[in-house]
């Protein structure tokens, strides 16, 4: 089968994908025609591809989120490559394929992701802070084993969520063994917090972001957490106003740092200031070994990624 990562512009390619993503879209042409605007993916990668000649059967027939087996033609758009689909059919019994062959995943299993983060929340030497994370921690743990940390962004994939965390914690050891004035517990708790009520925010299915939910839309992940740490307190018998309830609601709400980011204040405590960089490295690292791994071996550039400026990244000793 062709993987994703390897289609180059004018190959002509037939293979199983993912339906990741569908619209019905008109043309411009008099009278308009339906057509299906799709992104198609596997464990590879994704590309968006066209099928133009869509019929009333086919808009009952395909949706998001199913196997399909394609015949394409790989063709260049605007500088990005677009499939032009020939043919397309809903994948049977008799193809042998599951769709967890098609998922991207974190490069760890997720039970040792979920465990490296709790053995982190263990160690949190203050009892209150400590209290406030496990309460958080257990209002999602169960979809910490497979939500993504973001639709399109970074860590987009199978675990994502608790991949992003586990590696945030690594670079927090590192920074706080590095600048010995940081507080540790602030710093762990911040890491584990910052992104916990994401799982609340998308709806996702194998890792896919479907859409936002209705909470997602209207208070978002930062203001879920705050509001979850304020429970936290109320449920461990901590006064809201204690400077432990306080540090944790600061170092959510900063995280972003912009309020054209999504953060109602910025970074005011040496841990908010190292919890903005721990995110924002990691996550912008994610973006370019996403781009990287996703890249054709041929191609010397990637993509322009959206989080970078739109920058594309390329590969030294290609030349």
């Amino acid at each position: 089968m062709t993987e994703i990562k390897q289609l180059s512009p004018q190959d002509e390619f037939t293979g199983y994908y993912l339906l990741k993503e569908l619209d019905v879209r008109q043309t411009n042409a008099t009278p308009p025609k339906d057509y299906f605007d799709i992104v198609l993916s596997d464990s590879s990668g994704q590309i968006s591809a066209k099928y133009w000649d869509v019929s009333t059967a086919d808009k009952e027939t395909f949706f998001p989120m199913m196997l399909v087996k394609v015949r394409g033609i790989v063709q260049l758009y605007r500088e990005r490559l677009q499939v032009k689909v020939t043919r397309i059919r809903k994948v049977t019994d008799e193809d042998n394929v599951s769709i967890t062959d098609f998922i991207r995943s974190a490069p760890i299993r997720p039970v040792d992701l979920v465990h490296a983060i709790k053995q982190s929340m263990n160690s949190i030497q203050d009892e209150q802070i400590r209290q406030i994370v496990a309460y958080c921690v257990g209002k999602v743990e169960e979809k910490l084993m497979h939500y993504p940390a973001a639709k399109t962004h970074h860590h987009a994939y199978f675990a994502g969520l608790a991949y992003h965390m586990a590696r945030m914690l690594e670079l927090g050891d590192f920074i706080c063994k590095q600048r010995p004035f940081l507080k540790p517990d602030y710093v762990k708790a911040g890491i584990i917090l910052h992104d916990i009520a994401k799982p609340e925010e998308m709806v996702a299915q194998l890792g896919i972001v479907s859409e936002y939910s209705l909470h997602g839309k209207l208070i978002g992940h930062i203001a879920m957490a705050s509001n979850w740490i304020t429970e936290a307190a109320i449920h461990s018998s901590i006064p809201l106003d204690a400077e432990c309830v306080l540090g944790l609601q600061h170092l959510v709400l900063s995280h972003h740092n912009l309020g054209e980011w999504g953060s109602p204040v910025q970074p005011q405590t040496a841990e908010a200031v190292a919890l903005h960089h721990i995110d924002a490295l990691d996550a912008k690292l994610q973006m370019v070994e996403d781009a990287l791994d996703t890249t054709p071996e041929t191609e010397p550039w990637t993509p322009m990624i959206r989080g970078l400026e739109n920058k594309a990244i390329y590969k030294l000793g290609t030349n």
